[in-house]
């Protein structure tokens, strides 16, 4: 997984979002299909659906920290609630199939601990960004594969991750953020763009059968444009060109 990313400390480079091949260049006869039918076992759903929650606590509670208002840490204080209980609630998912939760997540624990390591903000406005697009995406490509999960697991799954929403709370402080500084935006535009590849990347390798082919690549494609799609509306809301 290492290899999908560059280092903090080399120069940043721009990441494309994975992009949908022209039809002429997908394999022949080939059916698309959804993410549910590539969910994986459930005890490696559950795990790593977990650990990325409380990866996503871990950075708003950075974004917390450094927060230059008040009511801003008040926000992200409700929006790093939402994820701990999350974790909490997917924690205890993995419980109920009798396996421990720490020894269940310890097998992805080093790829998304780098990819929250490359993806850190170096600002406030950056982890705030950071938070906003890499959970909205995640969560939309986990609540998706959860399609495929025994149906009384996918009904809980489906409660943990709608009960409660940070999206609000997250977009709306960073609308206001730039409000108050309108020449942020320009640089946010382009780290959400170096953002979205990376975080496509994380959801690919938690597929049950990641692409190994042309024809493994033309199926899933268009569900991972639909994941961009997500991602582009979420920053037009903030008047950011994704």
């Amino acid at each position: 997984m290492v290899n999908w990313f560059w280092r903090r400390g080399a120069k940043r480079k721009r990441v494309e979002a994975p992009k949908l091949r022209p039809r002429s260049e997908n394999a022949v006869g080939a059916t698309r299909v959804d993410l549910a039918d590539l969910a994986p076992h459930a005890e490696q759903f559950l795990a790593q659906a977990a650990y990325v929650q409380l990866v996503t606590f871990e950075g708003l509670s950075t974004a917390i920290a450094t927060a230059p208002a008040l009511a801003a840490r008040e926000a992200l204080t409700e929006a790093a609630r939402i994820s701990l209980a999350r974790h909490q609630a997917l924690v205890a998912e993995i419980r109920r199939t009798g396996v421990d939760p720490a020894e269940a997540m310890a097998p992805y624990t080093a790829g998304i601990d780098f990819f929250q390591r490359v993806t850190r903000g170096d600002t406030w406005h950056e982890t705030l960004l950071t938070s906003h697009i890499t959970a909205g995406i995640l969560d939309d490509f986990f609540t998706k594969v959860a399609g495929g999960l025994p149906a009384d697991l996918q009904a809980r799954v489906d409660e943990i991750y709608t009960v409660e929403s940070h999206d609000p709370l997250l977009s709306e402080q960073l609308r206001l953020a730039i409000a108050a500084e309108p020449k942020v935006a320009a640089h946010l535009a382009m780290w959400g763009r170096r953002l979205v590849g990376d975080t496509i990347l994380v959801a690919r390798s938690a597929l049950a059968a990641p692409p190994s082919s042309a024809t493994d690549e033309a199926r899933i494609e268009p569900v991972f444009t639909e994941l961009i799609a997500s991602h582009t509306r979420r920053m037009d809301a903030l008047g950011l060109t994704a």
